[in-house]
């Protein structure tokens, strides 16, 4: 069974959380009867592509989808013990350390000045330059990593309850919460500013709050749940949503791919697509792999398909990130696959430590980086 496969989670304190628990169960133990496809052998190819290591790093075990926090040619990373590092993304040295002093359950948020965290307990702890400034408590598990942006700290919960505190003392500023479905996705959501707004994922909808007040500025649907049952219902944004602009394209879990309008609160178009991890985009094109890791691009501007890739089945890929001509991926065995965005043609292919990578691999200028499963924190420098 794998070891990052999504969890579906019914918020605390519901009469049927003994329900959601065996539900849960139960599909774990599907997962791990059944016979886990072999993953596809990797393919001859000829290389296209300059790209070359930089420089690494260790960070300890990452048991969680790491997104590297990132602002100016700093990267702020975590392992789920709890220990924090902001590196220069140019030659990796440590720029400062700091310890949570517990486990957490999501990578880190950072704006440069401020990075915030949280804990197995439900503590939100904020730093400033290593420094530890506060702890708030916060009512539910939090998968999604914080938000840092404007002197706050915004924290997205898996009950999707989203919570607004000061970055310079913890005092609370703001909570939004809309119904919700008895069932939930404990995987990383959608939590980002933009146009002087916070977007969120809540269900299957992507949501733009003002930031100063939590009120809600508009509401669109991605993702619509359909099925017999809770969890095939479940159709809750996958984050990160890749931007471009003022389009921000994003996966509704196991149910759609779609970009919307960030300026004009607008879907462009969604279409239906299985799949679990985020996509990638650039300009032209939006990419993403099913639940088999077969990989598609469809066209950013209407939706309309581009290509398919069935060389990389099974492979267990991360999130999609675009970079240049190229999309890349992250597999299993910890091996970086490069693609060409215009047709999927293989253009390189590079190994780290042979762990998992984990998360969305991250780009910063001409840096790229990647997380494995074991805490290795690979740079690669890209054209």
């Amino acid at each position: 069974m794998s070891a990052v496969r999504p969890t579906p989670v019914r918020p605390p304190h519901t009469p049927a959380a003994r329900v959601a628990a065996l539900a849960l169960s139960m599909l774990l133990l599907a997962g791990c009867a059944s016979d886990k496809p072999k993953p596809a052998p990797l393919q001859p190819y000829n290389a296209s592509l300059a790209v070359q290591p930089l420089w690494s790093a260790q960070l300890g075990s990452v048991e969680f989808p790491l997104a590297l926090a990132r602002h100016g040619t700093q990267v702020i990373a975590a392992s789920s013990a709890g220990a924090i590092v902001a590196l220069d993304v140019r030659t990796g040295s440590p720029l400062w350390r700091a310890q949570a002093d517990a486990a957490l359950t999501a990578g880190v948020g950072s704006d440069g000045r401020f990075a915030a965290v949280v804990t197995r307990n439900n503590e939100l702890v904020a730093f400033e330059a290593g420094r530890q400034l506060w702890k708030q408590r916060v009512p539910a598990a939090v998968v999604t990593p914080p938000l840092v942006a404007g002197e706050r700290i915004f924290v997205l919960a898996v009950d999707r309850s989203v919570h607004a505190f000061d970055a310079l003392d913890g005092r609370r500023l703001w909570r939004y919460q809309r119904p919700g479905d008895a069932l939930t996705l404990a995987q990383p959501g959608v939590l980002m500013a933009a146009r002087d707004q916070l977007v969120v994922g809540q269900g299957g909808r992507m949501v733009a709050l003002d930031a100063l007040r939590g009120s809600v500025n508009w509401d669109v649907a991605v993702g619509t749940p359909r099925g017999t049952n809770e969890v095939e219902r479940l159709a809750d944004l996958v984050g990160p949503a890749a931007r471009q602009g003022d389009r921000a394209c994003v996966r509704a879990f196991q149910n759609a791919v779609g970009c919307v309008d960030l300026a004009r609160g607008a879907l462009l178009w969604a279409r239906n697509a299985g799949g679990t991890k985020a996509v990638g985009a650039d300009a032209e094109r939006v990419f993403g792999g099913d639940a088999s890791d077969r990989l598609t691009a469809w066209s950013a501007a209407g939706g309309e398909l581009a290509w398919n890739n069935e060389t990389l089945l099974n492979r267990g890929l991360s999130g999609a990130l675009a970079l240049g001509s190229s999309v890349v991926f992250g597999d299993a065995e910890g091996y970086l696959h490069f693609l060409a965005a215009a047709d999927g043609s293989l253009q390189l292919r590079l190994p780290t430590d042979g762990k998992a990578i984990v998360g969305t691999p991250t780009r910063v200028g001409d840096v790229l980086l990647v997380v494995t499963r074991a805490g290795g924190l690979f740079a690669f420098r890209t054209p």
